[in-house]
């Protein structure tokens, strides 16, 4: 049989310029654990968690259960948690982001994905397996064989989204093993007066110059969708901490980097509803809130932990309740009669939230230009600190967070600052830490991918960077993860395109030679909100891409105990100016919002083509246009001078010829859209 279309295109696609080369096996190092040797071997970024582990077993044992699954999110199903809600990282010692533990009598087992997997050898002891995969499959497997027929196993309601409630429910389903919701959380037992207190500061409002809308407006919009959708629900329940700030100009910081508090919304066709701890609000946030009393825009605030109660005795009435299922745990999507729930993947809130406004589209670029200033500022640093050999990671991460701090604006970074040297460049969310970080050298590739939050926007930029003799595989990985950046973000396609449909055009100058990555290549953006913002992005759950989007384009590549490779940009989703229009809807394209240049002595020109060139040039003088009068304006005369140096135009002559794959990527587009289904 004849393979289908689709995949005789990227038969056609997967060529390039260049042969490629193998990658290298990565060599023995003593900084990850090894449970089989005698005795085992642990590094000194390991936990011990026997007594952790021992305190747990017993609460286990009072309450009957024989297993204990524990996630590594909170009760608002925030990809980044307080220090509080850290259980996973308490128990296990591991502190990436994504990861679930299983604890019966006698195993634990902790299952996170691939960026994490050298990380958690690092960080584990040899109480716990580690199983690579983040499969509920694999984990309800797993739990089967470890505990006995008519077992139960136990879990927090409230920390489990909806669809992982039934993966795993259909997990054990027929096995004689029960899932037992215990809304008592076991760890927090077995943590104690140790586990940390949650956050006392305030609640603010956002000066009105920084919203892109009134909150008055935003909630008559969300009425105005209730209305007129075929459902037509009587109120909207809003349960992720992002829905809630952005639909009152609210901010806080009761997540490290996330300028989010503990809250819940409950938005009726007449009420409003708030859950929070009112204490907490400033005087100003109070007023704006109860401006509106009495009235249909009069927000009633009520106790943080009091919206089970009030949702439970509100869906005794004649209502229908639409949610987001992505951000609501099954603990309060249990309390609502199935017949009265309007499930969708994401809420309204959630979905107007992605799409940026004119206002917020520009101040989000400003954000990204006075980022970028920083950002310069750092390179130039470095260029003079590294080759004095006093300058660790560690360092490198403070030192960048500084630079930010100075601009107008700044509300410090908008995630843990990720500065990687040599070997611990291969961990993708590497972050280093005091006294065990690697002194940046002369002689290896340096990664830093940082942020920033301001109040005009959030920003999250990556670049790579080698100031010495690079090796030819670092050169060429290094040119195909730019191309690959390039490609994507210079492609067309047509409007309500998914964004999954795209992704592998930044893959595509790696896959020739055989190489790729692992984790996403993209992820939306906040305004002065979370780095990742959902829906937006490249994954399969994401939402068609739409004109004022903002998402990252991240391509990279990781060498495993030897050097990781990534470029990060983040990209406005805009109608592209095409000579045709094909449809009721324009074309879209991206116009990138980053303004920092790449390293130049890691890209290899014979590898690009001539249009990749161009389109290189063409950013860089839109770095000098936007950047450069900034720089001089905060008299960094340096720091312009090494800008007009890094952004020298490339010559076009000593590109590589335009192959059948470079050719390919504008007409071979809508087949491959009809084969992959936009």
């Amino acid at each position: 049989m004849s393979p289908p279309l689709w995949i005789t295109a990227w038969t056609l696609l997967l060529h390039g310029c260049a042969a490629g080369r193998a990658p290298q096996a990565p060599s023995s190092r003593n900084d990850i654990r090894d449970c089989s040797a005698d005795p085992a071997y642990l590094p000194r970024t390991a936990t011990n968690t026997t007594a952790r582990l021992a305190a747990l077993r017993g609460i286990m044992r009072t309450h009957g259960v024989h297993a204990y699954i524990v996630p590594s999110t909170d009760a608002h199903m925030s990809e980044y948690i307080s220090q509080q809600d850290a259980r996973l990282g308490w128990l296990t010692g591991f502190t990436g982001s994504a990861g679930t533990a299983v604890v019966t009598q006698d195993k634990a087992a902790l299952w996170t994905d691939s960026r994490y997997w050298t990380q958690a050898e690092r960080e584990l002891d040899c109480n716990w397996e580690l199983q690579r995969t983040i499969s509920i499959e694999s984990i309800g497997m797993w739990i089967l064989k470890a505990v006995p027929a008519e077992g139960k196993v136990g879990l927090d309601p409230f920390l489990f989204s909806i669809d992982t409630w039934n993966s795993y429910s259909r997990a054990l389903h027929g096995s004689g093993r029960t899932l037992l919701p215990l809304e008592t959380n076991l760890v927090d037992q077995a943590w104690g007066d140790q586990r940390p207190l949650p956050s006392s500061s305030e609640i603010y409002s956002l000066p009105a110059e920084f919203t892109g809308r009134s909150w008055q407006e935003k909630v008559a919009g969300i009425r105005q969708q209730m209305e007129q959708h075929t459902r037509h629900p009587t109120a909207v329940l809003l349960s992720g901490l992002e829905e809630t700030a952005w639909l009152f100009n609210l901010r806080g910081d009761d997540i490290p980097y996330n300028p989010v508090f503990y809250s819940y919304t409950l938005l009726t066709n007449t009420t409003i509803s708030l859950f929070v701890e009112e204490s907490r609000l400033s005087a100003a946030a109070r007023e704006s809130l109860r401006s509106g009393c009495p009235g249909p825009l009069c927000v009633e605030l009520r106790d943080y932990g009091q919206v089970s109660a009030h949702l439970r005795h509100y869906t005794q009435g004649s209502v229908t309740v639409w949610l987001g299922t992505e951000y609501t745990t099954y603990g309060l999507y249990s309390i609502v009669p199935k017949e009265k729930l309007l499930e969708e993947s994401y809420s309204p809130v959630m979905m107007a939230k992605a799409v940026k406004n004119a206002h917020e589209q520009e101040m989000l670029r400003a954000a990204h230009v006075r980022d970028a200033v920083a950002v310069i500022q750092y390179l130039l640093w470095l260029e003079k600190a590294v080759p004095q050999g006093h300058v660790d990671e560690f360092l490198g991460a403070q030192q960048i967070d500084a630079f930010r701090w100075a601009q107008e604006h700044s509300r410090g970074p908008s995630f843990q600052s990720i500065s990687a040297s040599g070997l611990n460049a291969a961990l993708a969310h590497y972050s280093p830490s005091n006294g065990s970080s690697r002194t940046l050298s002369a002689r290896e590739m340096y990664l830093f991918d940082t942020g920033g939050q301001y109040l005009d926007g959030t920003t999250d930029i990556t670049r790579t960077v080698h100031w010495g003799e690079p090796t030819p595989l670092q050169k060429e990985a290094y040119t195909r993860v730019l191309m690959g950046n390039i490609d994507l973000s210079r492609l067309i396609f047509p409007s309500n395109t998914a964004g999954r449909t795209v992704e592998s055009f930044a893959r595509r100058a790696l896959w020739d030679v055989g190489l790729n990555y692992g984790h996403g290549t993209g992820h939306g953006i906040g305004n002065f909100l979370s780095v990742h913002e959902w829906p937006v992005g490249f994954q399969s759950n994401n939402v068609p891409l739409e004109a004022g989007m903002f998402t990252s384009i991240e391509p990279g590549y990781y060498q495993d105990g030897e050097f990781g490779i990534r470029i990060e940009d983040v990209a406005l989703v805009v109608e592209a100016q095409t000579e045709h229009q094909s449809g009721e809807k324009p074309f879209l394209t991206f116009e990138v919002v980053s303004l920092v240049p790449y390293d130049r002595n890691l890209i290899d020109l014979s590898l690009l083509s001539p249009e990749q060139i161009r389109y290189l040039n063409s950013y860089y003088e839109r770095i000098r246009a936007r950047v450069g009068p900034e720089l001089r304006r905060q008299r960094l005369e340096e720091a312009f001078a090494w800008l007009q140096e890094s952004t020298e135009p490339f010559p076009v002559s000593g590109a590589c010829p335009a192959a059948a794959g470079t050719l390919a990527l504008a007409s071979l587009l809508p087949v491959l859209l009809s084969g992959l289904g936009a």
